[in-house]
């Protein structure tokens, strides 16, 4: 079966597809086959359900928090029980009294939602979506992005302003050597829970409140799917693959859209174009930081892939000013 398309080239002789595509294709072909059999060599860590709870208000943000920091200290024991120690300390500190979790599903790769500041009484909240190799085993380090971005919105917001943020791992991220993180099928199955947050954090601030969603790598795929019509004032996409849509206007969103890549990250070096195959489409579309695709560019100086977040840092600093509103201090790239 031939995997790349050929094409006629000069004097009518075929030549073979972009060398890029043979690449990605052989790398594709080899994650399908060792992946799922590193993945079945780690017998998946027991924990317990979800804790049972009604739909969250401002009223009830308390409860949750307790119940789901119960939750995730059994998870914690039950990690320890079955030999992993890693895990168990993840789960252990998510279950600290000083975390506020608005949800928690210690099984398989793991899920939780966590909240910086006063959620309840916030005008300005950023919801953070992450991207690959994202799950409770790595998620010390959302974490510590998470803080990084409250304590910059603390730093910077007006007075009598009050910010939260919302950091969301509520999917199921793909690994960065996968076949999942070259199409957007992981992001058609998130996008769903992504616009049930944005409905439950309405419900818990009002309508009034001002949300930012902050999408960084393939959780810009995920923003991009969940995107249409959504009620928030401000998508910002950092160090982004492509969303799948051409442009910002086939996001079919009435927020303003923002993004910014430093010079120093990797993806800069990703083609960013789609291929229809037999059995999926591979790659996601339009560089979001190209005139092409329409989005408000914002400077992000010499980030590296994973340092949109780092304190004193161009981009955070501007991701903190789309947040708080102030579109017209942000810096351009």
């Amino acid at each position: 079966m031939e995997l790349v398309r050929t094409a006629r080239g000069q004097g009518g002789k075929r030549r073979r597809g972009p060398r890029w595509l043979r690449a990605l294709l052989a790398t594709s072909i080899t994650a399908a086959i060792v992946i799922p059999l590193s993945a079945a060599a780690h017998p998946e860590i027991p924990a317990p359900a979800p804790a049972a709870l009604a739909p969250v208000t401002a009223a009830t943000l308390g409860h949750a928090y307790a119940a789901n920091r119960a939750n995730a200290a059994q998870a914690s024991r039950m990690a320890a029980a079955h030999g992993d120690r890693h895990r168990a300390a993840a789960d252990r500190e998510l279950a600290d009294p000083s975390r506020h979790l608005l949800a928690f599903d210690g099984r398989g790769a793991g899920l939780a939602t966590e909240v910086f500041g006063d959620l309840a009484h916030a005008d300005r909240v950023a919801v953070m979506v992450p991207g690959s190799d994202t799950s409770l085993d790595t998620y010390a380090r959302f974490h510590t992005a998470g803080s990084a971005l409250y304590r910059e919105l603390t730093r910077h917001a007006p007075p009598g302003t009050r910010t939260a943020v919302v950091a969301w791992l509520g999917y199921r991220t793909p690994g960065t050597v996968s076949t999942t993180v070259l199409t957007a099928s992981r992001a058609e199955q998130a996008a769903p829970h992504l616009r049930d947050l944005v409905g439950d954090l309405r419900r818990v601030t009002g309508p009034h409140t001002r949300l930012t969603l902050v999408c960084h790598s393939y959780g810009s795929v995920v923003c991009g799917r969940a995107a249409a019509n959504l009620a928030v004032a401000d998508i910002a996409l950092i160090g982004s693959p492509g969303t799948g849509a051409g442009t910002a206007a086939a996001l079919h969103t009435p927020a303003r859209v923002w993004a910014a890549r430093g010079s120093e990250d990797w993806v800069g070096e990703v083609p960013h174009v789609r291929a229809d195959l037999a059995v999926a489409t591979i790659g996601f579309g339009t560089d979001p930081v190209s005139p092409a695709f329409g989005a408000r560019v914002f400077g992000a100086a010499d980030a590296k892939h994973s340092g949109y977040f780092t304190p004193g840092s161009t981009a955070l600093t501007n991701l903190a000013r789309i947040v708080l509103g102030e579109t017209s201090e942000v810096s351009g790239a």
